[in-house]
């Protein structure tokens, strides 16, 4: 008899999660978070999940409570005797931390990567890791979504004609050029120093961009000050115009009014962590059809192969 799927959510994920249920074909399961006086919170399954795959949905951005509150169920259902317990980050926080790239720092990614497993996780599926070396922290399978998979048929349908594909900074090559080869447009790279986190000091451009359709792609966009930035240098240099696709929305500080008064036509997400406020350049795209379709895949050991793209 194949085991049943009872899928949950923590607090700051309810929105996300009722999406992927929903797409799933079923509903939310019943939780319960109790909070003491002090702060300290505690949750409780209101139904049974023994013997059953539990699914838990939770981004884990800050504040930390998130993480906390997604560990403290993991371990509720393993003593609960679930069969299995997938948790399902579409944000893995902490990501940014995946080396020590300077001396005395931790290790964020790791760490969180030990946490998942022995409160015991069976198995992540998340989106966009920071970096895709994190896959390899763990000891359980990740199933690593791309949000590429959401992004290329919107782009396609803009019909852009001059399109060429940037990476704001060299890390993000890759990515950009996965899309550009996919997209079979121009490639273009920007190159910034920064001399402290959030803080970019000097940018400069590589490629031509004088009469194109820009399309900045980046894992997240935290301050928002490098896609501001490339975009504004980008429409000093001739650009007809500079979008931006991030796949995690964190918008910290001022990005909002970053974003707003910046050169970007438009700034497009998906819904792996909820927006603060609206936004007349901000587009949200949803990640729920593609993470149900993921999870059933998982359920009935088929392949998930067929959801990427490039």
């Amino acid at each position: 008899m194949s085991k049943q799927v009872k899928i949950f959510t923590g607090t700051s994920s309810r929105y996300l999660a009722e999406k992927i249920a929903k797409s799933y074909g079923q509903d939310l399961g019943n939780v319960a978070l109790y909070r003491f006086s002090d702060g300290e919170f505690q949750p409780s399954y209101e139904e049974t999940v023994r013997g059953s795959d539990v699914v838990i949905v939770q981004s884990t951005f800050p504040p930390s409570d998130n993480l906390f509150e997604l560990l403290l169920m993991i371990d509720a259902a393993k003593r609960a005797s679930a069969s299995q317990i997938i948790a399902v980050m579409p944000y893995f926080g902490f990501a940014r931390q995946d080396r020590k790239d300077k001396p005395r720092v931790a290790i964020g990614a790791k760490l969180v990567a030990n946490l998942l497993s022995a409160a015991g996780a069976t198995r992540i599926i998340t989106m966009d890791l920071h970096a895709d070396q994190i896959q390899g922290f763990f000891d359980v399978p990740v199933d690593h979504l791309y949000g590429s998979s959401i992004f290329l048929p919107y782009i396609q349908s803009l019909n852009l004609p001059n399109l060429a594909i940037a990476a704001p900074d060299m890390g993000g090559s890759k990515r950009a050029n996965a899309y550009a080869k996919y997209l079979k447009s121009e490639i273009v790279i920007c190159y910034k120093q920064r001399s402290k986190a959030n803080v970019v000091d000097t940018m400069t451009v590589m490629g031509e961009v004088e009469g194109r359709d820009i399309m900045l792609v980046d894992d997240l966009i935290d301050t928002g000050g490098t896609l501001a930035k490339a975009a504004d240098m980008m429409m000093e240099r001739g650009a007809n115009s500079v979008r931006a696709i991030c796949t995690h929305a964190i918008l910290s500080g001022k990005a909002y009014e970053t974003i707003e008064n910046s050169g970007l036509t438009e700034l497009i997400v998906t819904d792996t962590i909820p927006l603060k406020r609206e936004s007349d350049k901000i587009k949200v795209l949803s990640v729920s059809d593609l993470f149900a379709k993921v999870l059933h895949s998982v359920h009935t050991f088929e392949s998930i192969s067929p959801n990427f793209v490039c």
